[in-house]
């Protein structure tokens, strides 16, 4: 298991620029779809979404899903609202879903859902099925706009140190 992020660094302030790109990703936008809306290249994109991770003190390898919870949970930008009703999901779902927004590592993700690292890929394409998320950027977004992932227990599992 990856060990946990611990740092006491508070975490940076975005500036303008960066507070942009981060409201798009938490819109769901893909780094390419950013630099299409904005105008910017998609070096430049890939290279502001690396100081988005690195003002949040994500690791290297943090997935988009993970950025976009942080960004969440450290109140950088407003969780969005949709019109989609809030589907049913299951106890052992919401386990997943909290597992892919805290951790980029797919073991990682497997143990903390407590799902076998073999059994995973199923498990998540029917959670995206069940609520209709394309990807799970896309299904963070979603469940903080539900208010299934609330800041509350996302800025704790931030604080004691989730693994990413």
């Amino acid at each position: 298991m990856t060990p946990p992020v611990t740092t006491s660094a508070p975490i940076t302030p975005l500036t303008p620029t960066l507070q942009r790109v981060a409201q798009h990703l938490a819109n769901g936008l893909t780094p390419q779809e950013i630099a299409t809306k904005t105008g910017l290249s998609a070096v430049t994109v890939r290279q502001y979404i690396r100081d988005i991770r690195e003002s949040l003190h994500c690791p290297p390898r943090c997935k988009p899903p993970v950025i976009v919870h942080r960004l969440f949970t450290t109140q950088r930008v407003a969780p969005p609202t949709t019109d989609r009703p809030t589907p049913e999901i299951s106890s052992k779902q919401l386990l997943l879903l909290r597992a892919v927004a805290e951790h980029s590592d797919t073991r990682d993700i497997a143990v903390a859902a407590k799902i076998a690292p073999a059994d995973l890929r199923a498990a998540l394409d029917q959670l995206l099925a069940d609520t209709g998320a394309q990807d799970t950027t896309e299904l963070v977004v979603l469940a903080h706009s539900w208010q299934l992932l609330p800041a509350e227990q996302a800025a704790h599992a931030t604080r004691s140190g989730a693994t990413q």
